[in-house]
């Protein structure tokens, strides 16, 4: 019943999103008939003839009607620039968006949460190693970790290359991995740095403490107390920095040429293709719902006095 309703309930702010960005490009400067005519200098039957053609004289509500209704049946509409099909537009470039925020989600999962449980629990040096790696990752913003890694890995030692998604898996997965890493630094630093706090606030915790006082093995008292508890709070965090990558990952696919939806998504923005950036927004509202969904029974699966307090 608790998926239902969240189900639900995504299904409306995928619905109110779309609105608002819908209007948004609606009221925004500019006419897209004028981008597909190229700046060449035509007569208003023309213009007319383009607006006609592509129903953009029709009222606000009543094109935003027709575009839902479509959505609904599976028909994302047509890009105005492109004359494409919207749908096997995407279809073209998703792969290496996805492929990018997997990766980057990847790194922040393992090295974000695992460095972060090492500097949680051990003291010495290796935990301020990893505190001071936190903190100038934090302050890196995401572009300039992008220009960082290029000309150290890329132009210096030549490992990687400078642009361009690969093809084939492998070959994916070598291009993409400078822009995850860029993608995923300063999320890796966050996650870090809460995991650390969360980790020693449980070692520090009145049953931890009566629990090692009573026999109980170190080891086993972190790996069942201390760790998972401290796990609620750290898997909200990665929850919302891994459905923040989406948009982050516009960015890294600009820095680098690589061609996502990201950079579709800024043309599309430029020359006002109003199906192409509607489809885009319902991708990008739909992850992060399902991705917050997912946090959500993360939270049941760590600690069962979640579900039963959402049950009752």
């Amino acid at each position: 019943m608790f998926i239902i309703r969240r189900l639900f309930a995504l299904i409306g702010v995928l619905i109110v999103s779309s609105f608002l960005v819908f209007a948004g490009m609606y009221a925004a400067p500019g006419s897209p008939e004028k981008f597909l005519v190229q700046g060449r200098t035509v007569s208003p039957e023309v213009l007319a003839a383009i607006r006609e053609q592509y129903s953009l004289d029709d009222p606000f509500l009543v094109r935003f009607w027709n575009w839902l209704t479509g959505v609904l049946q599976g028909n994302f509409g047509q890009s105005l620039v492109n004359r494409q099909d919207v749908g096997d537009l995407l279809a073209t470039r998703l792969p290496t968006t996805i492929t990018l925020v997997v990766m980057a989600a990847i790194l922040i999962m393992v090295l974000g949460v695992g460095l972060g449980i090492v500097a949680g629990t051990r003291d010495g040096p290796l935990d301020k190693v990893i505190l001071l790696g936190s903190n100038l990752g934090f302050a890196v913003p995401t572009f300039f970790a992008a220009l960082i890694l290029m000309s150290i890995f890329s132009v210096g030692l030549g490992w990687f290359p400078v642009f361009g998604s690969g093809d084939g898996f492998l070959d994916r997965l070598w291009h993409l991995t400078l822009p995850a890493l860029a993608l995923a630094l300063p999320s890796m630093a966050v996650v870090a740095r809460i995991t650390r706090t969360s980790i020693r606030e449980e070692r520090g915790s009145e049953h931890s403490i009566m629990a090692m006082a009573r026999g109980v093995p170190k080891g086993l008292v972190q790996r069942r107390h201390v760790i998972r508890n401290s796990m609620l709070p750290v898997s909200t965090i990665v929850g919302v920095h891994i459905a923040g990558l989406i948009a982050g990952a516009f960015v890294i696919e600009y820095a680098f040429t690589l061609d996502g939806i990201g950079t579709l998504l800024i043309s599309a923005v430029q020359t006002k293709d109003f199906a192409v950036v509607q489809a885009i927004a319902i991708i990008l509202v739909a992850a992060f719902g399902l991705i917050n969904l997912l946090v959500d029974l993360l939270y049941a699966a760590i600690d069962p006095r979640v579900r039963t307090r959402g049950e009752g």
